[in-house]
């Protein structure tokens, strides 16, 4: 699991390095559950199951993780629905 979150993180940097749109950050709040925030994610981000379970384990390791990029206009029903879910997220340039 290391390996993968390693490889993650390392995509991580390079998505949001290399993109000079808006980005849906993602905040660790010490109270949901992994499966409560993996399924938000899926639902929410039209994430594969895959992309969501590394995006809540850096979320959880890290503090946070990107888990969308885009432009405003496309991230801001995103935010919307994850604040909804009452997650701790933020469109950041």
């Amino acid at each position: 699991m290391n390996e993968t979150l390693k490889e993650k993180e390392e995509l991580q940097v390079t998505d949001v390095e290399t993109n000079n749109g808006y980005k849906l950050m993602l905040y660790n709040d010490d109270y949901h559950t992994f499966d409560y925030v993996i399924d938000s994610l899926i639902k929410i981000c039209k994430q594969t199951p895959e992309q969501a379970e590394q995006c809540t384990v850096l979320v959880h390791y890290k503090g946070k993780c990107v888990v969308k990029n885009g432009t405003r206009e496309t991230l801001m029903p995103m935010h919307q629905a994850l604040l909804g879910q009452s997650l701790t997220s933020e469109i950041v340039q």
